[in-house]
């Protein structure tokens, strides 16, 4: 073979498309394996070993100009490791997710990858073991006795409630800027492409949003997305997006990138708000408001309606709960309080630990039966979804619409991209919870 010859064919297009099959042990466990064709895991192999060879020096080389055969054989391990990063990050977890929720399986904890299977020539096989919860009945919760928390009679809370309002449109009305800005959210799809600028891996391009950071973390995908439209498509080898693939090999592949939606920070969005909660009219979004707006005990109207609901519904349909749910539970929540800078102070309080079983315990049980009326009422997750969710995160106060811990968008004080998947998971159990409300209060 000549030196120069490559072993695998150049910049072939392909198209993935990650099967996942999922089987059921037991009740309690699963294994999911993802598939990735082999034409797939050949086509990175090539991009990455060219990746490796523009940047190599070998004696009696030029720089660029090293045998891809060489370089193939002297970083084998290197590009298999870069693969099974890029296929995870790329494609394989969010396969596996999507999956799940199509089998309406109740996940208890995350899937804990136990294999990865990936050479040249050869379909790459991921391998998750999963923790699951046996579906609870739940029998007619929908005719259950429910006295909702009344509100606060202030009229001061009326005049914030309409403040706010005339506030939001009024700050609406002066948006006439509809490219990206910092604080905004950006929904976009992200394509691996090759040389002529063809999909590689095109099914399974990611979804994702990103809110627009300021700080100097922040600058890779600012620079990226800053001034972008509704529409746009660029092709781009944007450093930050190399690194949210794989940090395990410097890269330079190119990716095209597709602007899907953007949700505005400089206002929040009332007609969001009113297709979310089923509002019809203005006096319903004042109501609503309301809740978010009377407190009592430092707790809001909403937040209580919430927790009496879930307690009134846990209460009538008992269901054994397995120890993985609350472990899991468990280390989520230490990991958001490590967060506080108030942490060493609650962790040295001699009822800590009990204090965070306990909670631990009782998040488990709302989150799997959220999911369970989720999947029994059918009920679907969409783009549309995902944005009124998001919409939320604009305003501080309406961040108590959201039941549960919103996902983490900074990392390492980096806001980095959240996968449409992972945002479906948490919007499916708010939009249960809503469900819930909305049905046990309807007059």
């Amino acid at each position: 073979m000549n030196p120069n010859q490559e072993a695998i064919p150049q910049n072939p297009t392909v198209s993935i498309s990650s099967p996942c099959v999922i089987a059921i042990h037991s009740p309690q466990h699963a294994r999911a394996v993802v598939t990735i064709p082999q034409n797939s895991v050949d086509a990175l192999y090539l991009g990455a070993s060219r990746t490796c060879m523009h940047s190599t020096e070998a004696p009696g080389f030029s720089k660029g100009n090293i045998p891809l055969t060489y370089i193939q054989e002297t970083f084998h391990t290197n590009i298999i490791e870069h693969l099974e990063e890029f296929f995870l990050n790329y494609c394989v977890i969010a396969s596996l997710y999507r999956e799940a929720r199509e089998q309406k399986l109740i996940l208890t904890g995350n899937p804990k990858l136990v294999a990865m299977e990936v050479a040249p020539h050869h379909d790459a096989l991921f391998t998750f073991d999963l923790s699951l919860c046996p579906a609870p009945d739940l029998g007619e919760w929908k005719y259950l006795p429910f006295k909702a928390p009344k509100r606060k009679n202030y009229k001061d809370l009326d005049r914030q409630v309409s403040t706010f309002i005339q506030d939001e449109l009024k700050a609406q009305a002066s948006t006439t800027n509809a490219t990206a800005e910092v604080g905004d959210w950006v929904h976009f799809s992200i394509a691996l492409i090759n040389s002529e600028k063809q999909p590689l891996l095109s099914e399974q391009s990611p979804l994702v949003w990103l809110k627009i950071g300021d700080e100097e973390a922040d600058s890779d995908f600012k620079e990226l997305l800053f001034g972008l439209s509704i529409g746009n498509v660029i092709s781009t080898e944007n450093r930050a997006l190399q690194d949210y693939f794989s940090t395990s090999l410097s890269t330079d592949y190119t990716f095209q990138i597709t602007i899907l939606d953007i949700l505005k920070s400089s206002y929040f969005c009332f007609e969001s708000l009113k297709k979310q909660f089923r509002l019809k009219t203005n006096k319903d979004l004042h109501r609503k408001l309301i809740e978010v707006f009377s407190f009592r005990n430092d707790i809001s109207q909403r937040r209580s309606m919430a927790d009496e609901a879930l307690r009134l519904i846990l209460s009538r349909h008992r269901f054994s709960l397995p120890q993985s749910a609350i472990t899991h539970q468990e280390e989520s929540l230490i990991e958001r309080i490590k967060q506080n800078p108030d942490y060493h102070v609650y962790r040295n309080q001699t009822d800590f630990k009990v204090r965070v079983a306990q909670l631990a315990e009782k998040q488990a049980r709302e989150l799997i039966l959220l999911t369970q009326i989720a999947y029994t009422e059918a009920i679907k997750i969409s783009d549309a979804d995902i944005r009124w969710y998001l919409n939320l995160t604009n305003r501080p106060r309406m961040k108590d619409f959201i039941y549960f811990d919103a996902p983490i968008t900074k990392v390492g004080g980096q806001e980095l991209p959240l996968s449409n998947e992972q945002l479906k998971l948490g919007c499916l159990r708010e939009k249960a919870l809503n469900h819930i409300v909305y049905h046990l209060t309807r007059e």
